[in-house]
C-alpha cells in the first residue's frame, strides 16, 4: 500500500490518463467492462489479490474512466458525475471478484459451503460446487456488462447547439 501511495504521488494517475488517450477503450463503460472481465478471470484462477480497490481502482482504473469520459464529453466533468464514475469503477471490481471467486476450488467460501453441506448430510466435492459458480459469474458478466454499456450511452456528449450552464466549461 505504501508503494501505491508513492506511485500515485509520482504521477501514476497522469500516466493512466495518458494511456487511456492512446488505446481504443476510449469510452468509460468499455474500459470498465474490460477490467471487469480481467478481474473475473483472475478471480476464477484464485488470484484475488491482483487488482482491488486500493491497488487498482482508486489509483488507475477510476482516473482512466474519468479521462475517457472527459474525452467523450469534450470537457471537464462535473463533480457529481466524477463521483458517479468512481462508484461504477468500484462496483465493477466488487461484482467481478464476488461472482467469480467461487470458481476457484481452494477458495475459502467453497470450502465453507462444502463443510456446511457436509453437516447437513449433503456430500459434494469442491469441484461440483465450483462448476455451479460458473453460471453465476456469467450472469454477473451479462447483467453488469449491460449496465456498463448503458453507462456509455448516458455519457454521450451534449448537443453542440446547447450552451453549457453558467459556471460550467
Amino acid at each position: 500500500l505504501p508503494l501505491i501511495g508513492l506511485l500515485v504521488r509520482g504521477g501514476l494517475q497522469a500516466r493512466a490518463r495518458q494511456l487511456i488517450e492512446r488505446i481504443r477503450l476510449n469510452a468509460p463503460g468499455r474500459l470498465l467492462l474490460a477490467y471487469f472481465v480481467l478481474r473475473q478471470i483472475v478471480g476464477a484462477l484464485g488470484l484475488t489479490s491482483v487488482g482491488g480497490q486500493a491497488q487498482m481502482v482508486r489509483p488507475i482504473i477510476a482516473p482512466m474512466a474519468e479521462a475517457a469520459a472527459e474525452r467523450r464529453r469534450g470537457g471537464i466533468l462535473p463533480e457529481p458525475l466524477r463521483m458517479w464514475l468512481r462508484a461504477h469503477a468500484a462496483a465493477a471490481d466488487n461484482v467481478a471478484i464476488f461472482c467469480s471467486e467461487d470458481i476457484f476450488i481452494a477458495f475459502g467460501s467453497v470450502l465453507l459451503i462444502k463443510s456446511f453441506l457436509d453437516t447437513q448430510g449433503v456430500v459434494l466435492q469442491p469441484l461440483q460446487l465450483s462448476v455451479w459458480a460458473i453460471p453465476t459469474a456469467l450472469a454477473a458478466l451479462v447483467v453488469h456488462g449491460a449496465r456498463l454499456m448503458l453507462l456509455d450511452r448516458r455519457l454521450k456528449p451534449p448537443p453542440p447547439d446547447e450552451a453549457p450552464p453558467e459556471g460550467e466549461p
